[in-house]
């Protein structure tokens, strides 16, 4: 019985022993099936040695390597719970992820060890509180966590990953309910500060059996899929490894992305699937070579952010490589729809639901939406998380629907349109406007080549639009404002217009590609340049881990 997606390790290595599993690009180490069970039973039985048990919390702060991959499938196995974060968070984010995961052992290699080391003083700190931000209740039943390096000197207390991973012929009991809680992921769920999205056993290997069911496949058996996509995101944790291990399926892990380095190493190791956020796109598209370089590719899954049509097509008749996107969030582990499961996919729309969820529109009053019109979207699944850490609140409901805090409209076919986010929207003297429209609009000016949109409060409106905009190398940025405000007063309802155009040199991006609008709201409310950071105050969305969009295809 698979109850854990530690079991389909397992299985793999006893059907396919001597067959490679993953390959780390950056030291050229490989581990086949079976060595790779064998380091996960020990590192499940160097947890135990270590005084863990069930339900105890482990953090990652780790880069795509393999012993990411061994602490995590070796910590399901020892029935511990995992939390994965972004190896660039700072020291005060990290300590507040402790201190609110309550985290028992956290796991770090030489680029991240320093920072987690400041950390944890910054939890001794809160303890006696002398850090403001930590509730030092919060810790009263935490004991001090165990730090354990990947490759580093040690200091006293520490641990070393080789001593993990030394341990042998310990029998750990086999998981028997698959709603035991597996992962914690940090989220901005539908609004505030970052929170954890509760996944259970059963969310993991229900979205993990929902992608392997999807025809034409995501994944398969003979494929090489590129593991450039963070493994501390739902994304590259489910959709890539995960899936991965489902369907027996090589997994070349690549610690970042780079133009050219990531196209050698598709080259290198032939790989065929190729899992990336859509700033990629934008990076390839120039290059003259680029379908020589992707002659191993048969499909490029895109996702966490929405892709524009024209770059699809732009992509596609320049190196005759199919690109497929989906939606997704961290709640639903992560892949909610693609456009692999779509009939014939439509210009735009992020695809038809995988085999297993569904998806229902409701107005605000939490009626069905008819005649295609936009409505909030809600899904249901076995995919589903339960809840946000450590109460379960916010969950799906008593019939498994849950409120995504998006916006979008079906066709008569299911294919399914974002419009926007809920949290998004803004309200300009009682009429909504869609960010996403005003953005479209812009993005059309030439001399743009990003631009994001945010709500701003207004004492005469409730609220205003505001827009940053990037100019394009070669772009009039004196002029670019003017062009802007011509466009949209051209093409926009007076109410929809910016009020305020910023042109920036940048936009911030999450890992997986997205705008974190959070920051251009609080830059707005501060009235301060868009990467000063003056304050601690919330921004809506973390810094430190990517939103919860997390499309998987």
């Amino acid at each position: 019985m698979t109850n854990s997606v530690a079991d389909l390790l397992t299985s793999a290595a006893r059907e396919l022993p001597d067959g490679m599993a993953v390959v780390e690009a950056s030291s050229g180490r490989r581990v086949t099936w079976s060595e790779l069970e064998d380091e996960v039973d020990r590192v499940a039985a160097g947890y135990a040695n270590e005084g863990a048990v069930a339900g105890y919390r482990v953090m990652l702060v780790l880069g795509n390597r393999i012993e990411f991959v061994t602490s995590y499938l070796g910590a399901l196995r020892a029935q511990l719970v995992v939390v994965p974060v972004n190896p660039r968070s700072t020291a005060n984010e990290l300590a507040r992820m402790l201190a609110d995961s309550g985290t028992r052992i956290i796991i770090a290699d030489t680029d991240t060890v320093t920072v987690v080391r400041e950390a944890l003083q910054i939890v001794e700190r809160a303890r006696n509180g002398e850090f403001e931000g930590i509730d030092p209740d919060d810790l009263a039943d935490v004991p001090k966590p165990r730090l354990v390096t990947v490759g580093s000197t040690l200091q006293p207390g520490e641990r070393s990953y080789a001593h993990l991973s030394a341990s042998h012929g310990r029998a750990l009991p086999a998981l028997q309910d698959p709603e035991t809680l597996a992962a914690l992921l940090y989220t901005s769920g539908t609004s505030g500060r970052p929170r954890a999205a509760m996944l259970s056993h059963r969310a993991l290997l229900a979205n993990i059996e929902q992608i392997a069911e999807v025809q034409p496949p995501m994944l398969a058996a003979d494929d090489v899929v590129l593991g450039v996509l963070p493994l501390f995101h739902v994304y590259g944790l489910n959709a890539v490894l995960g899936a991965s291990l489902r369907l027996r399926v090589r997994v070349v892990l690549a610690d970042s992305f780079e133009p050219g380095g990531t196209l050698d190493l598709i080259e290198d190791e032939a790989i065929s699937v190729v899992p990336v956020a859509p700033p990629v796109f934008a990076h390839w598209l120039p290059l003259d070579d680029l379908a020589e370089r992707l002659g191993p590719v048969r499909l490029v899954l895109s996702g966490s952010a929405p892709l524009a049509a024209e770059v699809i097509d732009s992509f596609v008749e320049s190196t005759g490589v199919a690109v497929h996107q989906g939606y997704g969030l961290t709640e639903a582990a992560p892949v909610v729809t693609s456009t692999l499961c779509s009939k014939d996919a439509p210009t735009g729309s992020v695809g038809a639901a995988l085999p297993g969820i569904e998806i229902r529109l409701r107005d605000e009053a939490g009626h069905d939406v008819e005649g295609g019109d936009p409505g909030d979207i809600e899904i249901r699944g076995g995919n589903l998380f339960s809840g946000y850490w450590p109460d379960g609140r916010e969950g799906p409901d008593g019939d498994g629907w849950w409120a995504t805090g998006d916006v979008g409209f079906l066709d008569t076919d299911g294919d399914l349109f974002l419009v926007d986010k809920r949290k998004d929207l803004v309200i300009v003297s009682g009429f909504n406007v869609y960010p996403s429209e005003v953005e479209e609009t812009i993005a059309n000016v030439p001399g743009v080549q990003a631009c994001a949109v945010i709500g701003v409060e207004d004492p005469l409106t409730g609220e205003a639009v505001v827009a940053y905009v990037v100019a394009t190398p070669d772009g009039d940025e004196a002029g670019l404002e003017e062009a802007v405000r011509a466009r949209c007063a051209d093409r926009l309802a007076r109410f929809k217009q910016p009020t305020t155009v910023h042109v920036v040199d940048e936009l911030p991006y999450t890992v997986t590609g997205k705008v974190q609008k959070g920051r251009l709201r609080a830059a707005a409310r501060q009235r301060v340049a868009l990467f000063d950071e003056p304050t601690d105050e919330p921004t809506d969305e973390p810094t430190d881990q990517p939103t919860e969009e997390a499309s998987g295809g």
